[in-house]
């Protein structure tokens, strides 16, 4: 049965993507919806109501939007900021006002992390004006703003217009209005949010650090000297995000459990291996050109590396992770993974197949060589940031995302121990070294959070 007023968020782990229904008796919206979008149509069932609305704050880099498969399951219209790129859904703009019930849901034109970017500010009309919410998109987060790089010619405009949305727009909304952005911490589409996801204008003007400048200039400058990496994979979801091409999830099937045989048949003709257990797992015993990336670090890194022309296989710890994997992928635009080796390494360890090993390495082992003057080459896959904070002496910086094109500057005729924040972007480095060629790779376990704990002689990065 319909009830009161309800807001409720909608979190997809990996991508640290937030999406909402939001609505009022049996009427309902949602923004910015995720491929796999069942819940929502689920959520608001349980709530006695009907999706008449989807709003797209902007056109997602991240991840494929699930308005359109959302649109022919309910019938809701979809509404995004004005631009002529979208070939569906209809533009909204400034001061459109959408009604769900006693809420009024105001749009507001908010551009600088993309041109098109909007928010919607929610107000209670039996309780006046005054906004109780605000969408805002990739506009503000929980302790960060967007990222503005993504016009590199028209830097400084965009940053400028972010600047511009936020003073201008969006904090004059009353530091009462409850905060609800688009992503949360561990998201690429900003770099220092809080692990927080609930807070109100009014604490972010008071705490949020980009938000403590003096001026425009002041805002730009910042966002000017400000370091993203890109993945290549971002261009793939912003041609799905404007066309709407994405296969609907029903179009899909799960991953199917494959024989040794099959497995092995499927990789001789080219498909890709994906292993998503631990470090750990994948250094004792890695099938022969497997990708490794555990799957907690999967939507952060499988858009680096994966192709979309080719069949993805998968190596799991357990059957568990299969459909875990397999969402992280599908919302990313991964429509080809087709299968997972049954009964896993076991399986391919019992028929008597080849598999690699990548040794671990302690840090007090990692600390001994570099006091020692040890011939070895530490791999530090961090970010520029974290690098240049704190590092180990001597170490050599690449950034994961990086590697494969920077590869001449890795040696091959010495030791190479890759190393990061705990070990688990390094794992997927050393497969990347060991799919190259690399004879003697290792891997850092636990690598600078180890160092943390034991005491290592940190010094400063270089980049």
């Amino acid at each position: 049965m319909a009830g009161g007023m309800f807001l409720e968020k909608i979190r997809s782990e990996g991508l640290s993507h937030l999406s909402y229904l939001i609505g009022h008796g049996s009427r309902a919206a949602v923004v910015d919806p995720r491929r796999d979008c069942r819940v929502y149509v689920e959520t608001a069932h349980r709530k006695g109501a009907h999706i008449e609305y989807i709003f797209e704050t902007h056109r997602n880099e991240d991840y494929v939007i699930g308005s359109v498969a959302l649109a022919e399951m309910t019938g809701a219209k979809i509404y995004h900021g004005r631009s002529p790129d979208f070939q569906y859904g209809r533009a909204t703009k400034e001061g459109d006002v959408f009604k769900l019930g006693d809420l009024r849901l105001r749009v507001l034109e908010t551009p600088g992390h993309t041109f098109e970017s909007i928010s919607i500010a929610v107000s209670d009309s039996g309780f006046g004006e005054h906004p109780v919410a605000v969408f805002t998109g990739d506009a503000l987060f929980v302790g960060d703003v967007g990222r503005t790089d993504f016009f590199p010619d028209q830097a400084e405009e965009v940053a400028g217009l972010l600047y511009e949305s936020i003073f201008g727009k969006i904090l004059p909304l009353g530091d009462q209005a409850i905060l609800c952005p688009a992503h949360g911490a561990g998201s690429v589409c900003g770099d220092s949010m809080a692990e927080r996801e609930f807070s109100t204008l009014g604490m972010e003007r008071l705490t949020n650090p980009v938000l403590q400048v003096k001026s425009k200039k002041e805002f730009v400058k910042a966002k000017l000297a400000e370091r993203h990496y890109v993945p290549p994979y971002f261009r793939r979801m912003e041609q799905l995000n404007s066309d709407g091409s994405a296969l609907s999830v029903n179009q899909l099937h799960s991953p199917k459990p494959m024989t040794v045989s099959a497995f092995e048949k499927n990789v001789e003709d080219g498909a890709v291996l994906l292993d998503v257990r631990s470090p750990e797992a994948v250094g004792g015993a890695l099938i022969p050109r497997s990708l490794g990336i555990p799957i907690e670090m999967l939507s952060a890194f499988a858009g680096w590396f994966l192709p979309y022309d080719k069949k993805i296989l998968l190596v799991v710890q357990g059957y568990e992770d299969v459909e875990i994997a397999f969402s992280y992928l599908i919302r990313m635009g991964y429509d080809n993974v087709t299968g997972f080796l049954d009964n896993g390494l076991n399986a391919w360890e019992a028929a008597g197949k080849p598999y690699e090993t990548i040794p671990s390495v302690h840090t007090s082992e990692i600390v001994r060589r570099i006091t020692e003057n040890e011939t070895f080459f530490l791999l530090d896959v961090r970010t520029e940031s974290e690098f240049r904070g704190a590092g180990l002496p001597g170490a050599g910086h690449i950034y994961l995302g990086d590697l494969r094109k920077s590869l001449d500057r890795v040696p091959r005729d010495i030791p190479v121990v890759t190393f990061c924040g705990s070990g688990l972007r390094a794992v997927t480095a050393a497969t990347i070294l060991k799919m190259e060629g690399y004879d003697h790779v290792e891997n850092c376990l636990g690598s600078m959070a180890a160092c943390a704990a034991i005491g290592c002689p940190i010094v400063k990065g270089e980049g």
